[in-house]
C-alpha cells in the first residue's frame, strides 16, 4: 500500500501538469483579480485586433462637440437653444430622440433677474403702475423650462437620460438626509423606466447582484411629464477604469430600472414589452419585444465594441440648428444628443480609445441590440473554458516529455499558437469570448515546470556521470556524452571543419636557458594566453603536443563560418604575443615568436582510440596539411599560412597575399598557400607592399628572373623586413643560373616538415 502511494505521489511531468492544472481551475473558479484583468486586456486586444465593423445605420449623434461651444457659447446652453434642436429633430424625421443629458435644476434666466432687478427698482422708486407691472409679470413667465418642456411635449418622441447615485465614503454622508418624500418624487419621476415585467423562474430567482443605486439624479417634474421614456445612462467600470459591460438594469427601492439605451429602442420599435428575466443564479437576459438581450448575472451587456470614435455619424448641434444638416439625415433615425468635446468630461476609457465618447457607448448598445449583435459570455462559455484548462494543459503534459527539447519547445509553441488563434477565429466569426489567459497559462507554467524538471533531472544525471568517468575521459568526450550518450563508442563523422596548429619557434633553445619552474611558468602563461583566444571564437582545443596547439573549428558544435573563426583565432594569438613578449621583455624573460598553419577541408571527426581509451579528435589528409602548413612559416619568415582551401572560404573578409604553390613534404598534389595579414577592413594598410609583390610574383612564374628578383626588390624597399621577398630574389638568381626542368608549374617542393 505504502508502495502505491509513493508511486502516486512521484514527481513526475504528469503530476507537475495536474497540480498546474487544478491550480489554474481553482483561480479560474475563484475569479483571481489579476488574471480577471489579463483576460479583460486580452479581450480588448481581440476587439481592437478585429477592426472596424459597420454600425447598422440607425442611430446617429448629434454631437455638443467644439464647434458647437464655439459657436453657441459655453455649455451648459439655454433651453431655448435644446428646444430649436429638438423642434429641428422632429422637423427632419427623427424617430426617437434620446438626450445623454440630465435636467436636474431649473434654469435661471439672465432675463428674469433682469425683470425681477427692474420690478424691484421701479417699485421702489413709485413709478411702477399697474400697467407696467403687469407687462414685467407677462415677460417674466415666460420660463425657459417651460419652453423646452412644450417642444419636448410637441415632439413626441423624446427620451430623456439621468443617472444613480451609487455613493461612497463622503458623498453617501452628504446624501444621508435626503427624505423618504425626495426619494418618493425622484422614483415618481423615472417611473416610466421600470421594467414592467418580471419573467422569474423556477425556484428562487434572485436580484442579489443587480447593481442597487441609493438615489435617482432625475429631470425636473416639468421635464418627465412630457417626455415619452427615460432612462439612466449610469456606467459601471472595470476595475482598471475600462467600460466593457452596459448595466441594462439597476435595482431601486423595490423596483428595477432599464438604461437610456434599452428605453431608446424600446421606443424606436414602438414599445414593445419590456422584461426582465431572473435565475437563481442571477440575470439572465432582458427582453425587448422579440428581442432577447443576453446579459450576466448582474444584468450587464457585454458591449461589442464596432470601431474607434466616430464610427457613428456625427452631426455638430451648431450646424443641426444653422440648417447646414441636409432635413432628410435624421429620418426614421435614432438620435443620440450627448457631449463629445473635451472640455466637458464625458469621455470614456475602451478597448478602441482612451478618450470615447460616452453617448457613443450608447449608441453602441443600441445598435448592438437592434443589430443583435452581441458578444457571448455564458456558462456555456465558462464550461468550455474550464474544458480548454485541462484538455491543452494535459497537451502539454502528455507530449513535452516524450519529446527532445527543441523539438519540444516546438510542439508547445504549436499548441499554444494553435489555441491562440482557434481563440481569435471563434471570436470573430462566432462573437464568442472564450478565456485566453487561463488556459495560456497552465500551459505555460506546466511547459515551464517540465523544464525545470528535465533541467534538475539532467543536472543530477550529468554529476554522476562526471563523477564516474572524470579520471577516465577528456572533458570534450564527457560533454560530448552528456549531450548524447549515443556517442560513447567508437568511430567518427566526415565534416567539412578548419583545423588550426600553432608552434613555438626555436623552443628548445630557449628551454635550455631556463629552469624547469621557470620554463613550466612561461610556457603555462602562452598556453593559457592562448587557448583563451581558441575559445574566445568557439574552437575547440584538441589537444597540446608539448609547445604545440592543435584547434578544430566546426566540431563538435556546427559552424558556417568555421573558417573565418580561426582566422580571426590565428590573427588575435599573434597580437597576444606581442603582448606578451612585450610583458616578458620587462620581467627579463626570453620572448619567442611562433607560427601558426590553418587549413580547410573534409575531415573525419569523432571519438578516436581504444574501446578503453579514446579521444574527440580530427584525423585525416586535410589535418596532416595543417601541420605542414605550419612548419612552412619557417621557409617564408611569415607568422601566418592559410591553404587556398581556407583562402577560398574568407577571401571575402580576410586580407591576404598569396606566397607560393607548394608541394608539402608527404604530399603529391601541389596546394597554394597565402599568408594571412589582418581583415579585409585593414586591407588599405598592406596594399602598398602586397600589390607589387602580387606584380612580382606573376613574374617569377613567366620565369622572367630578373624582372622578377627587381621586382622583389623593390618590395623590400617598400617592406624591408619581408623576408619572403629576399628568398624569392635568391631563388630567381638560382633558376637563372640553374632553370628548372620543361615543363615548370611553379611549384616549390618542400624537403622539410
Amino acid at each position: 500500500m505504502k508502495q502505491k502511494l509513493k508511486k502516486l505521489l512521484q514527481f513526475t511531468p504528469l503530476t507537475i501538469a495536474v497540480v498546474v492544472i487544478l491550480i489554474a481551475l481553482a483561480l479560474f473558479l475563484i475569479d483571481f483579480r489579476f488574471l480577471r484583468l489579463v483576460e479583460l486586456k486580452a479581450l480588448d486586444a481581440r476587439i481592437a485586433s478585429r477592426g472596424h465593423l459597420a454600425p447598422g445605420g440607425e442611430t446617429v449623434i448629434a454631437a455638443i462637440d467644439e464647434k458647437s461651444i464655439s459657436e453657441l457659447g459655453r455649455w451648459p446652453w439655454p433651453r431655448a437653444t435644446l428646444a430649436r434642436l429638438v423642434e429641428r429633430l422632429k422637423t427632419g424625421g427623427a424617430r426617437a430622440v434620446g438626450f445623454d443629458i440630465v435636467f436636474s435644476e431649473p434654469e435661471e434666466g439672465k432675463e428674469r433677474k433682469t425683470i425681477d432687478a427692474l420690478a424691484a427698482e421701479l417699485t421702489k422708486q413709485g413709478v411702477a403702475g399697474p400697467k407696467i407691472l403687469n407687462l414685467l409679470a407677462s415677460r417674466r413667465a415666460a420660463d425657459p423650462d417651460a419652453v423646452l418642456a412644450d417642444a419636448i411635449r410637441k415632439a413626441e418622441n423624446v427620451t430623456l437620460g439621468y443617472f444613480f447615485h451609487f455613493p461612497r465614503g463622503q458623498q453617501e454622508r452628504d446624501l444621508a438626509h435626503i427624505s423618504e418624500k425626495t426619494l418618493a418624487d425622484q422614483a415618481r419621476r423615472i417611473e416610466d423606466s421600470r421594467y414592467a415585467m418580471i419573467n422569474a423562474a423556477t425556484g428562487e430567482p434572485t436580484d442579489a447582484y443587480l447593481p442597487r443605486a441609493f438615489a435617482p439624479e432625475a429631470n425636473l417634474d416639468i421635464f418627465s411629464k412630457a417626455a415619452q421614456n427615460s432612462g439612466y445612462f449610469n456606467m459601471l467600470p472595470d476595475s482598471d477604469g475600462s467600460n466593457r459591460w452596459s448595466p441594462l438594469v439597476i435595482a431601486f427601492g423595490e423596483n428595477y430600472y432599464s438604461s437610456l439605451a434599452v428605453s431608446l429602442v424600446q421606443a424606436y420599435l414602438d414599445f414593445p414589452a419590456l422584461a426582465l428575466n431572473l435565475e437563481p443564479y442571477g440575470a439572465k437576459s432582458v427582453n425587448i419585444g422579440d428581442i432577447e438581450i443576453p446579459t450576466d448575472e448582474s444584468g450587464q451587456l457585454l458591449i461589442n465594441y464596432l470601431g474607434p470614435p466616430r464610427t457613428f455619424p456625427h452631426y455638430s448641434i451648431a450646424d443641426i440648428l444653422k440648417g447646414a444638416v441636409p432635413p432628410d439625415t435624421f429620418r426614421d433615425k435614432i438620435v443620440l444628443v450627448g457631449a463629445t468635446a473635451v472640455g466637458i468630461y464625458d469621455l470614456r476609457v475602451t478597448p478602441f480609445s482612451a478618450a470615447y465618447p460616452g453617448v457613443e457607448i450608447h449608441a453602441t448598445v443600441v445598435d448592438n441590440i437592434l443589430r443583435q449583435n452581441f458578444l457571448t459570455h455564458s456558462a456555456t462559455t465558462r464550461f468550455i473554458d474550464i474544458c480548454s484548462i485541462i484538455v491543452f494543459g494535459l497537451i502539454i503534459g502528455l507530449a513535452i516529455p516524450r519529446l527532445r527539447p527543441i523539438s519540444g519547445m516546438i510542439a508547445a509553441f504549436a499548441v499554444v499558437a494553435a489555441f491562440v488563434a482557434v481563440n481569435f477565429l471563434v471570436f470573430f466569426r462566432f462573437n464568442l469570448w472564450l478565456n485566453l489567459v487561463y488556459p495560456f497559462v497552465a500551459m505555460a507554467l506546466i511547459y515551464l515546470g517540465i523544464t525545470i524538471y528535465h533541467y534538475f533531472k539532467e543536472e543530477r544525471e550529468k554529476k554522476k556521470i562526471r563523477g564516474a568517468f572524470q579520471y577516465y575521459l577528456n572533458a570534450s568526450v564527457i560533454n560530448e556524452m552528456l549531450k548524447d550518450p549515443a556517442k560513447l563508442k567508437l568511430g567518427g563523422d566526415k565534416k567539412d571543419l578548419t583545423v588550426l596548429f600553432s608552434d613555438i619557434r626555436g623552443f628548445t633553445t630557449i628551454s635550455e636557458k631556463l629552469s624547469p619552474q621557470e620554463l613550466v611558468s612561461l610556457l603555462n602563461e602562452y598556453l593559457t594566453a592562448m587557448t583563451n583566444r581558441v575559445f574566445a571564437h568557439d574552437g575547440l582545443l584538441d589537444k597540446y603536443m608539448g609547445d604545440a596547439i592543435m584547434a578544430v573549428f566546426g566540431a563538435p558544435l556546427a559552424q558556417t563560418d568555421h573558417a573565418r573563426r580561426a582566422c580571426l583565432t590565428a590573427l588575435d594569438m599573434m597580437r597576444e604575443l606581442r603582448l606578451l613578449k612585450k610583458k616578458w621583455q620587462g620581467e627579463g624573460r626570453p620572448a619567442f615568436d611562433i607560427g601558426v598553419g590553418v587549413n580547410s577541408g573534409e575531415m573525419v571527426v569523432g571519438n578516436m582510440g581504444s574501446e578503453m581509451r579514446f579521444d574527440y579528435t580530427v584525423m585525416g589528409d586535410m589535418v596532416n596539411l595543417g601541420s605542414r602548413l605550419e612548419g612552412v612559416n619557417k621557409e617564408y619568415g611569415t607568422s601566418i599560412i592559410i591553404s587556398e582551401f581556407t583562402y577560398d572560404k574568407v577571401k571575402d573578409d580576410m586580407c591576404c597575399r598569396e606566397l607560393d604553390a607548394v608541394r608539402v613534404k608527404g604530399k603529391l598534389k601541389p596546394v597554394k598557400i597565402y599568408e594571412l595579414l589582418g581583415e579585409k577592413k585593414d586591407e588599405s594598410s598592406f596594399s602598398a607592399w602586397t600589390d607589387p609583390f602580387a606584380r612580382a610574383l606573376a613574374l617569377y612564374r613567366e620565369k622572367k628572373w630578373d624582372d622578377a628578383a627587381a621586382a622583389f626588390a623593390t618590395v623590400l624597399e617598400l617592406r624591408p623586413e619581408d623576408l619572403a621577398s629576399k628568398m624569392y630574389i635568391e631563388r630567381c638568381r638560382n633558376l637563372k643560373d640553374q632553370p628548372p626542368p620543361e615543363p615548370w608549374d611553379g611549384v616549390f617542393v618542400m624537403t622539410k616538415k
